[in-house]
């Protein structure tokens, strides 16, 4: 498994999600949102994923991208100059759907479905409420187009 969250403290995703070590592999950032630099580390972690023969497992694997309520982002939308991998300001921050949790969840994963191509596994959206602790799914488990 693999699981794009934001790094914000409240939202830990292992804990979350409920993973132990070694589960998952996570990847945090501000928003956790799927961005050019996350798709370079994704695909990074797939080439040592599959140089390392000792712990490398073939097969499908699951992709998870969790947003929260209450986000950070959410107070960048006035400002969208300081919003990142955004170059025109208000047209492209709206798109993102930086101050609504379950549209910006349905965002991110149809940039995996549009971005990644070729391998078996399916990506979900799910969005943590930090006030009841519930996960909410925005987007069923969803296979990848294969090329």
């Amino acid at each position: 498994m693999m699981v794009v969250g934001c790094i914000d403290p409240r939202v830990d995703p292992a804990h979350v999600l409920g993973l132990s070590n070694g589960e998952a592999a996570i990847i945090r950032n501000v928003g956790g949102r799927i961005t050019p630099t996350t798709l370079r580390t994704m695909a990074l972690l797939g080439k040592v994923g599959a140089a390392n023969a000792d712990t490398h497992r073939p097969g499908d694997w699951n992709l998870v991208i969790l947003h929260h309520t209450d986000c950070g982002m959410t107070d960048l939308a006035p400002s969208p100059t300081c919003w990142p991998n955004t170059s025109s300001p208000s047209s492209e921050l709206e798109g993102k759907s930086v101050s609504d949790p379950v549209g910006s969840v349905r965002v991110d994963v149809e940039a995996i479905l549009q971005a990644i191509h070729g391998t078996a596994f399916p990506v979900s959206g799910l969005v943590y409420d930090v006030d009841t602790g519930l996960v909410d799914v925005v987007v069923a488990p969803t296979p990848l187009t294969l090329i």
